[in-house]
């Protein structure tokens, strides 16, 4: 890794590295007066998309009531998740095109549009398919965060701004249940939605003051839009999505297994075609890239555990839904906060360690969670739960920044390090898909008994999350390899 440089003429910054072993720039320098526009661009864009999540799903029971179409109930989280997937592998075609400001205006129009269009939707189907149109500017919007903030902030900033945009998705699956289940306490489902949009337009409308207008000049020409990649990981994504909502378990599987067929063909046709979605230097033997995307993937499969832990409060420890939904956010709240301290890491030996051991961690936290799950839990071990959980979500804190900062600074080509960049999002939004998916699998293997389901769940996600280590040493050894 090189030393950090100062920005060169034009106001651009080189995509470099930042260096190792050197005291980072503090959070009061990223949120100081020179850089708390750009962070404020770049977290807001990731946290609408992430609240968004969640919202609806404390929305549509209100939403029902009023418009009818009950049987379309889950596919307004299969709708927005499939949208957001296919919307990330588009940054860097937007960014090509329409340069930093042009894309973020896009990302936020598109949002605020599809919010307003949610908020009137007279019925169901209005409602699914303006979740389809908030759902391509909340993944735009998450692919650009991290494409653009080699461009917005000093690469000395990066780790801390990628800590502060990562954390939004902890922050966003906190808040999206909180902020929906309050409105829908008032019968208000449609003031949600318009209060998205309003967030839309005061983020859209400091864009040009707080980015670089980086054009598509210093980008290069838009390159052809990778169509065939596209339809795979979309078929795959939509495979996900829908695997979540089938009955039954054998239906389920089945359509998981699909999915599995899709992202294989997708990662065949990727290593072969020269239009792609991932950087070449992804599928090159010897490349740490790879490696620090599936971890990354590990990590936040882990995080769709929380879906299922509110069910698993209210049916083995008996806690009202609002308390339960607070245990959960458990996770997402070590998630966010332990990226504070993380983020000030930044020798390379330390950095390698904490890599591996947020996946151990998180892992190891999911599996005490599941050997303290008991049929009518006393209230003393709920109270453990807590700490287990949070300590679960801080080993996704712990590891995320410096996987992110990794990826971004794997190129000194512009071009290809905001499509490694950008598809951080795109492996965080379906992995988030892909873990629901799962989840939902595993709850069914349980059959009547919850407590098999709540041990099948955690047990069976923490072996998936403990692999993760193993990725991330894959990870470690080839970026001592390489020069």
């Amino acid at each position: 890794m090189s030393a950090d440089h100062d920005e060169q003429p034009g106001g651009r910054r080189p995509a470099t590295a930042p260096p190792t072993g050197h005291v980072a720039a503090g959070w009061g320098e990223l949120l100081g007066r020179e850089h708390l526009g750009a962070a404020v661009v770049l977290a807001g864009g990731v946290l609408a998309g992430a609240i968004n999540i969640y919202l609806a799903a404390s929305l549509l029971p209100t939403a029902v009531a009023e418009l009818g179409g009950a049987s379309f109930y889950a596919w307004n989280m299969t709708v927005y998740l499939v949208a957001m997937v296919i919307a990330t592998m588009l940054t860097a075609r937007s960014l090509s095109t329409w340069g930093n400001v042009g894309s973020y205006l896009a990302g936020f129009a598109t949002f605020t549009v599809g919010s307003l269009a949610c908020a009137v939707s007279p019925a169901m189907a209005v409602l699914l398919v303006s979740r389809g149109v908030q759902g391509l500017g909340a993944g735009l919007l998450s692919g650009l965060g991290f494409a653009v903030i080699r461009s917005a902030l000093p690469s000395r900033l990066w780790t801390r701004g990628t800590a502060l945009m990562s954390a939004m998705y902890g922050v966003g699956n906190f808040a999206g249940p909180a902020l929906g289940g309050l409105f829908a306490q008032f019968g208000a489902w449609r003031p949600a939605f318009a209060a998205m949009a309003v967030i839309g337009v005061g983020c859209g409308a400091i864009v040009p003051r707080a980015l670089p207008r980086d054009g598509r000049g210093e980008r290069g020409a838009p390159g052809a839009v990778p169509v065939a990649s596209l339809v795979l990981v979309t078929a795959a994504a939509g495979a996900v999505s829908v695997a979540a909502v089938v009955a039954g378990t054998p239906a389920k599987a089945a359509v998981l297994a699909l999915a599995l067929l899709f992202a294989g063909g997708f990662v065949v046709h990727e290593r072969r075609s020269g239009r792609r979605v991932f950087p070449e230097a992804t599928y090159r033997r010897g490349s740490s890239l790879k490696w620090a995307y599936l971890t990354i993937g590990v990590l936040t499969f882990g995080v769709a555990v929380e879906s299922f832990l509110p069910l698993f409060g209210q049916r083995l420890a008996g806690l009202p839904p609002l308390v339960a939904g607070f245990f959960a956010a458990a996770v997402s709240l070590g998630w966010s906060t332990t990226q504070i301290g993380s983020s000030s890491v930044t020798g390379r030996r330390a950095v390698r360690r904490l890599r591996v051991l947020g996946p151990v961690l998180l892992a190891a936290g999911l599996l005490v969670q599941g050997l303290v799950q008991r049929a009518d839990t006393p209230g003393w071990l709920v109270l453990v739960w807590v700490p287990v959980l949070f300590a679960a979500g801080a080993g996704i804190g712990l590891a995320y920044p410096h996987l992110s900062v990794a990826v971004m600074t794997s190129t000194r080509d512009p071009e290809e390090g905001g499509r490694a960049a950008a598809a951080i999002a795109t492996v965080t939004s379906l992995s988030i898909a892909f873990g629901t998916a799962v989840a939902g699998i595993l709850v069914n293997l349980g059959g009547a008994s919850m407590l098999d389901s709540a041990r099948y769940v955690l047990f069976g996600f923490a072996a998936v999350c403990a692999t993760g280590a193993l990725t991330a040493r894959a990870a470690g050894r080839t970026d001592r390899a390489q020069p």
